[in-house]
């Protein structure tokens, strides 16, 4: 069956979406629901940059394009992605690049389970990575909150992964409301 609409995984930086999308690759694959998973921050990853897009965001939407349509040959399926998407021209450029209007919901966490997260995160070798993250974090939630494109909110301080997982596969209908 073929999705009317792809699910984004949106928040700041920490909140737990990538593990999240993980889990509910899982919770698809145990009730044989066709999905694919595509986190977007590999998608622009690369440097240095085109000088007609000093943002990377025309080529990230390209390769998201390209592999959405690539998934799309092995048959119909869910779309779930993650990343963050801070204003409507964010949400426009993502939906247009998979040709499906999106549902997304925000993860968020408290400063101190997200520093938490981060320092797990980046080992020695990587501090500069956990200072950057650490500084911007609570800018991008504050402008994750005032958007208010997203259509529920989970909290994710003291769930596990799978449960939030959980709580959004059931809130989209992908599995049955009692796992």
């Amino acid at each position: 069956m073929e999705a009317s609409y792809g699910i984004f995984i949106n928040g700041a930086y920490g909140v737990g979406k990538m593990t999240v999308l993980d889990h509910v690759g899982n919770l698809l694959a145990a009730v044989s629901r066709p999905f694919s998973l595509i986190d977007v921050d590999w998608f622009h990853r690369s440097s240095p940059v085109a000088a007609f897009d000093p943002q990377n965001q025309v080529i990230e939407a390209r390769n998201i394009a390209a592999v959405w349509a690539n998934y799309q040959t092995a048959g119909p399926r869910q779309l779930v992605m993650s990343g963050v998407i801070a204003e409507l021209a964010d949400k426009r450029r993502y939906s247009e690049a998979v040709a499906l209007p999106l549902r997304s919901v925000r993860l968020t966490a408290e400063p101190s389970t997200v520093e938490e997260r981060l320092r797990a995160r980046y080992d020695v070798s990587r501090q500069a990575e956990l200072r950057w993250h650490l500084d911007r974090w609570k800018q991008l939630n504050e402008r994750l909150t005032d958007a208010n494109l997203d259509e529920v909110v989970i909290a994710t301080d003291g769930f596990g992964s799978a449960s939030v997982a959980s709580l959004i596969a059931r809130h989209f209908g992908l599995v049955d409301a009692s796992r």
